[in-house]
């Protein structure tokens, strides 16, 4: 039975989306916003951009002073943040209901105003902050290349995915503030943006006051091209060794091309979800039992589907190697469960152990406003779904074992994986 939680949808006249999910349970509202520009949107010797105005969006703008965006909200008992990915930029906040309209007006003046207060100086700062975010999350973390590399590995030089969304720092030391305002202008408007409300708000008032805050912003979004053709399987296994990293013990990561997460792809992408699930992602998954349990030779194994909708999606099992183990040893023995997986498919007690535990992250996740209205956004805006809260559960009890094994057998055979591997450097000592 699906669930059902009311959600109303209106387009304004500028195009922006508004989705409002009303709940009265608490007197709080969530405020999310999706703009459609990610790490994928950026040309060739523009990378960074994505992420660099997730920085901006909070240095002021035409009526807001450096740093008051913060300092009103937080002053008002509210929270807030934004991220950037390959597909999208979310900003989001979660406030008292009394303070709605403050954040509407907030986000109205940043989205239609920004760049009054995108000067040379700001631009300057910025970039001396995400190049400090890089050297603390990337350059200095144990493993904290991994997914750069795998990206690359995995996606070949040229493609959306190809690159990280923290960019490339040469990149933004050699961009101009014009190049900069330019990128704002291609991507920040309201028929690329999706607005959702969640929480003690009714729907005619949450389209009311979004049409006041944000229905007057008349610039339009570069048109968006199609989405690329699926990125078919790797046709031979593609490896990266790091073996002078200084990090606590060899990990290995496997990393497939996946079937995008849209259109007639997306129970494609599904079955393959599960089946990562099945392998590695229960207590009795059977690479958890064979490599954790029985063999001893990996402190912990993982797997993940990350859903993307430019022609390809990204799943990934990936193991850290126990002390005096073989890392060559642990990624033959995952090979052999994938063909063996890929030829027998899951049990059913695999099947329905990752169904309910789907539908436990599911409900925990929808339980709280802010993350309920991330989900609305998501699905609103790279899907055109915003009741996909309502009928996900659904759709995934609908997948069955034979579409999961056929997912393995097309998109997560042995020869399809690009491997990067990481192998402690000789004579480190990495301090417990």
């Amino acid at each position: 039975m699906p669930l059902d939680y009311p959600i109303e949808t209106r387009t304004l006249g500028n195009g922006l989306r508004v989705v409002v999910q009303p709940d009265h349970t608490s007197p709080t509202v969530t405020v999310n916003l999706w703009v459609g520009v990610g790490s994928r949107h950026e040309a060739p010797g523009r990378t960074g951009f994505a992420h660099l105005f997730e920085h901006l969006m909070f240095q002021g703008s035409a009526h807001v002073a450096e740093g008051e965006h913060f300092q009103a909200l937080m002053g008002v008992g509210g929270r807030l943040n934004a991220t950037t990915w390959f597909d999208r930029t979310n900003y989001f906040e979660t406030v008292p209901t009394g303070a709605l309209e403050l954040a509407l007006w907030l986000e109205g003046d940043r989205h239609a105003a920004l760049l009054a207060a995108v000067t040379q100086e700001a631009l300057d700062n910025q970039r001396d902050v995400v190049k400090e975010e890089k050297r603390q999350r990337y350059d200095n973390q144990p493993y904290g290349q991994a997914m750069t590399t795998v990206y690359e590995t995995v996606f070949p030089q040229g493609h959306p995915y190809h690159h990280p969304t923290i960019g490339s720092m040469e990149d933004l030391d050699a961009a101009s503030l014009e190049d900069v305002h330019a990128f704002f202008r291609a991507h920040y408007a309201p028929d690329n943006t999706v607005l959702t409300l969640c929480g003690d708000v009714t729907p005619e008032r949450g389209f009311e006051l979004a049409q006041r805050y944000l229905g007057w912003v008349e610039h339009r979004a570069e048109p968006r091209r199609e989405p690329l053709a699926q990125l078919e399987p790797l046709t031979s296994p593609v490896r990266h060794e790091i073996t002078e990293a200084e990090v606590p013990n060899d990990r290995l990561h496997l990393a497939f091309r996946l079937p995008a997460e849209s259109g007639q792809s997306r129970r494609d992408f599904l079955a393959c979800s599960v089946a990562l699930d099945c392998l590695a992602g229960l207590s009795f998954s059977p690479l958890e039992q064979q490599l954790v349990r029985e063999q001893g030779s990996a402190n912990h194994v993982q797997s993940t589907a990350m859903g993307f909708v430019d022609g390809v999606s990204l799943g990934l099992v990936v193991a850290d190697i126990a002390d005096g183990a073989s890392l060559d040893e642990v990624e033959t023995s995952i090979c052999e469960e994938l063909e063996r997986f890929a030829q027998e498919g899951p049990t059913a007690a695999q099947m329905d152990a990752v169904l309910a535990q789907t539908e436990r992250a599911w409900l925990s996740a929808l339980a709280a406003k802010d993350e309920r209205a991330d989900i609305i956004c998501h699905y609103t805006s790279l899907h055109d779904d915003p009741e996909h809260i309502n009928t996900f559960l659904d759709e995934a009890a609908a997948i069955t074992a034979e579409e999961v094994r056929a997912a393995a057998a097309r998109w997560l055979r042995p020869q399809a994986r690009a491997v990067v591997a990481y192998r402690t450097s000789a004579g480190t000592e990495v301090a417990a």
